[in-house]
């Protein structure tokens, strides 16, 4: 939580309209106004800019940081994205910034679950296969008995953990710090977990200590065939020494983000043997909406009786 918002200016600028349709009237005192970030010439005018003091940002719409110098009376920043790190550059001063911290956790976790399926099954293979009319059916890898190390416990790793459990694997949990009472090992203790790990999952967000956080030292310790499956941040995992590990065939891995991103044409990861690549997708399915729409409502509703806004994030 974070102190109450003071209402400088009573106007909230949201990425999609009608929400009271569905939800309830709006606060009486509030002047809500719609903006999507993409749709050309709706940008809201310079009298309807100076009075937002709550943003909800446009989901997936990177460009949309354009409008925050224009915003002279601006209080408090909702992001629909739980990693924010892109934004704080952006940000001025003075300005309370709030993550969309559970709102990706369903769909983050089952992609996940899916791309660790689709490559202990071989799903790819079979595709190829029917595409060119090939009949070779073999033995494959399982996700039941695995043993599967989180890398970021978070609200992510924990819905993931439940979809692993569910396939009878064996799970590991690992934080930056450990926490034993609850049974999560500090990213320190990696050294020691990633030699019996089958399967790494990485859903660490992006700042000073994750940035190429798995790199050679620690793809070095995974034993022979395992699987490396990304769905944080592109920069935690270091390209080029999963490169390193995937052209000999050592290592398989399996990426909805990666980096540089969007990952260029012709770039060698996108064929890499034994690599699976979805283009930064995880988040984005139709439980999204859902759970966005009332967080926002949750949000509108807080900022007009002056409560704190939910999910704030440290701007140190």
């Amino acid at each position: 939580m974070t102190r109450a918002v003071h209402q400088t200016a009573t106007g909230v600028l949201l990425p999609w309209p009608d929400l009271d349709r569905a939800y309830g009237p709006w606060p009486a005192d509030v002047q809500v106004h719609v903006w999507d970030g993409v749709t050309p010439h709706s940008e809201p005018t310079e009298d309807v800019l100076a009075g937002i003091g709550l943003w909800v940002m446009p989901y997936a719409v990177p460009d949309a940081v354009r409008l925050l110098p224009r915003l002279p009376r601006l209080r408090a920043v909702q992001s629909l994205s739980a990693g924010v790190e892109k934004l704080l550059p952006h940000l001025p001063a003075g300005v309370g910034l709030h993550n969309g911290r559970g709102l990706h956790d369903a769909s983050t976790a089952e992609h996940a679950l899916g791309l660790i399926l689709a490559a202990q099954r071989d799903l790819p293979r079979w595709v190829a296969d029917q595409t060119a009319d090939r009949w070779e059916p073999h033995f494959t890898r399982s996700l039941a008995d695995a043993r599967v190390t989180i890398v970021g416990y978070g609200s992510i790793g924990a819905a993931l953990e439940r979809r692993l459990l569910a396939c009878e694997a064996h799970v590991t949990r690992v934080a930056r710090r450990a926490r034993p009472d609850v049974g999560v090992h500090a990213v320190a203790d990696l050294p020691d977990l990633l030699p019996t790990t089958d399967i790494v999952v990485l859903v660490l967000p992006e700042n000073p200590h994750t940035i190429s956080l798995f790199g050679a030292k620690e793809l070095a310790a995974l034993p022979d065939g395992a699987l490396v499956v990304n769905v944080g941040r592109g920069r935690t995992l270091d390209t080029e020494a999963l490169l390193a590990e995937t052209a000999g065939k050592r290592l398989r891995a399996a990426l909805d983000v990666v980096e540089p991103e969007p990952l260029p044409a012709r770039h060698p990861l996108r064929h890499a043997p034994g690599v699976l690549i979805t283009p930064h997708v995880a988040g984005g399915s139709a439980a999204f909406r859902p759970r966005a729409e009332r967080l926002i409502v949750e949000q509108v509703h807080r900022f007009a009786t002056g409560q704190p806004l939910l999910h704030p994030i440290p701007r140190d």
